[in-house]
């Protein structure tokens, strides 16, 4: 075993936990060596020769700041990249394959952006050796991994045989730095003089006059993996490609990506909506470790057997568990009609909004009842879930007001300074072993709102919103910033909350599986984006997704070792068999 320690130096307060507590407490310290000590940016250090792996650091440092950890075997125990003393490690890396669209799957913070970076030529990886530039040397890597799949990648890399397109995460950085037209960017960086074609295929035609800072996200994503695939190259890699997009997109993104790979091209995504990484790789490569810690990347599986390791939780080849338990699917019986009781409805609902307009017609939600919803964007999904909330109010129409309800709008506020522990007082005093611990809210309990990261707004403010007493909760995109295990994870503690407590639940998302997960009947939104928007249902499951999906041609089925929804390939057998029976949604 080989033995790393890890400050998070973003955690470590050395005045709040009384001058350096973990340095106190130190066995090793007391003997008058110095295993822990200040580092000169004022913050703990560890000296990882010297610790004994005793623990007691960790456990007693009350930010939860420092990580004493027992790595597993590893053929190459030197790290590929090392951020600095008490870092980061990521250890091995991914491989492209020509032909081909290879996954990364993993948690937020486990490296596989970093793993990414490295590929792209954007990082040069240290080998482990931070305080040395030496082995920021090609060759190096290439002797690293000499006898693997990724030695040739890495020898051609080198050669310059290999030509790198690379779309970044933070496709906001593109809105700062770029300037002018959507069409005067793309024309500037089109190399391959694809620029009509692409145009065409990513539906940019309406944007092309309009400034680059001010396109939605959606629009800024679309724009990017334009960008990226108009560049004159060989390997593509795309860095989370789908965030912003609605379901539709989602889904034409994944075929426009699937289409790049041929013998002479190499695709590798990252990726956190599970049906659509399913649906676009053919190979995934799983990451695991510790998140701000280090990362371990497995080598590459079949996509769908990689995702049902992944569920499971439990790598048999490496032997190793990380999650202690596994992800399961279940086909929910439809609900009894003489078991129906009416919590809330609305009829004739109509808003105007500027250009856009809204109608409901009319729909119920039941006791105990948890409604998907599906539709574009700009269709008016969040419009209607605020005229429930009582936030908006309808031209004209009826909602029945008596029913208490809980609202997570889509965009949270990040400008307030109040403590999270005392945000979230309510769900301290009342469920901590429901919601608390589950969304892991601990460690943020003592951070500024204006603090926390996307990911970690998002589960404080379904927490909030979970923990009111009321008998209606709506939340409006609770999977956005989440990575696939926090997606899976919220999907299971808002089930079952909504289960322990009895009470109704209307869920906005763009995630299909964490819909699957969540609902027992569906909404549909139709129209034209921008223009009008239409609510349908609720209905059950089935009909709801039949409706939907026709409209993009796909069908769905479940897989038999885990019961997960999964796209089938377009005019399979079972593609065509199901389209032919109108059943493009498996049975419920």
């Amino acid at each position: 075993m080989t033995r790393i320690a890890i400050v998070e130096k973003d955690k470590c307060h050395p005045v709040e936990c009384g001058d350096f507590l973990c340095s106190r407490l130190c066995p090793i310290n007391r003997t008058g060596q110095e295993c822990i000590s200040k580092c000169p940016d004022g913050k703990a250090q560890v000296d990882e020769v010297l610790c004994t792996g005793c623990g007691i650091c960790p456990k007693r440092c009350p930010f939860g700041a420092l990580h004493i950890i027992n790595l597993p075997e590893m053929e190459n125990k030197e790290p590929i990249h090392r951020f600095g003393k008490n870092g980061f490690q990521l250890f091995s890396l991914p491989t492209p394959q020509f032909g081909k669209v290879v996954g990364i799957l993993g948690r937020n913070g486990i490296g596989k952006s970093t793993a990414i970076k490295i590929l792209a030529g954007a990082l040069k990886p240290n080998l482990g050796d931070f305080e040395s530039k030496s082995k920021e040397d090609p060759n190096a890597l290439v002797e690293y991994f000499k006898g693997s799949e990724a030695q040739s990648f890495l020898e051609n890399l080198r050669d310059g045989k290999i030509k790198i397109a690379y779309k970044p995460q933070s496709i906001d950085l593109i809105a700062k730095n770029a300037k002018g037209t959507v069409g005067e960017m793309l024309r500037k960086v089109d190399e391959k003089g694809v620029f009509e074609e692409i145009v065409e295929k990513l539906e940019l035609k309406n944007i092309l006059d309009n400034e680059i800072s001010k396109i939605s996200g959606g629009e800024m994503q679309r724009v990017a993996i334009a960008a990226t695939v108009m560049k004159d190259a060989n390997v593509y890699f795309f860095d989370e490609p789908t965030s912003y997009l609605d379901i539709k997109q989602r889904i034409k993104i994944a075929k426009f990506i699937r289409d790049l790979a041929d013998e002479n091209t190499a695709v590798m995504v990252i990726e956190h909506d599970l049906i659509i990484l399913d649906y676009m790789t053919d190979l995934i490569h799983l990451m695991y470790g510790k998140p701000a810690c280090f990362g371990i990347v497995s080598q590459p599986k079949s996509t769908r057997v990689a995702i049902n390791v992944y569920l499971s939780g439990f790598l048999k080849e490496e032997n190793v568990r990380f999650r202690d338990s596994a992800i399961k699917f279940s086909e929910r019986q439809p609900i009894e009609s003489h078991n129906v009781e009416k919590l809330t409805g609305w009829e004739g609902l109509k808003n105007t909004l500027g250009h856009f307009k809204l109608s409901a017609p009319e729909g119920t939600i039941n006791r105990h009842d948890v409604v998907g919803v599906l539709g574009e964007n700009g269709i008016g999904k969040t419009s209607f879930v605020k005229i429930l909330a009582g936030v908006d109010k309808p031209e004209s129409g009826t909602v029945d007001d008596e029913v208490k309800v809980a609202y997570k709008p889509q965009y949270i506020d990040t400008g307030s300074d109040e403590v999270v522990r005392i945000f979230l007082a309510e769900a301290l005093a009342k469920y901590e072993n429901q919601l608390i611990n589950p969304l892991s809210i601990v460690p943020l309990l003592d951070k500024k709102l204006n603090e926390l990261s996307g990911g970690e707004l998002q589960r404080v403010a379904i927490c909030d919103c979970l923990s009111k007493d009321v008998s209606l909760h709506l939340l409006d995109e609770p999977s956005a910033y989440l990575d696939v295990e926090q997606r899976l994870n919220i999907s299971k503690v808002i089930r079952n909350f909504m289960e322990l407590k009895g009470r109704s639940a209307i869920v906005v998302d763009h995630d299909l599986l964490l819909l699957d997960y969540l609902s027992d009947r569906l909404m549909v939104f139709e129209g034209e984006p921008a223009r009008s928007g239409e609510a349908h249902g609720p209905f059950k499951m089935g009909e709801g997704m039949t409706k939907f999906l026709q409209d993009l041609a796909i069908t769905f089925r479940r897989d038999p070792e885990c019961l997960r929804p999964r796209i089938n390939k377009p005019d399979s057998v079972k593609d065509r068999e199901q389209k032919s029976k109108g059943n493009y949604y498996y049975s419920d």
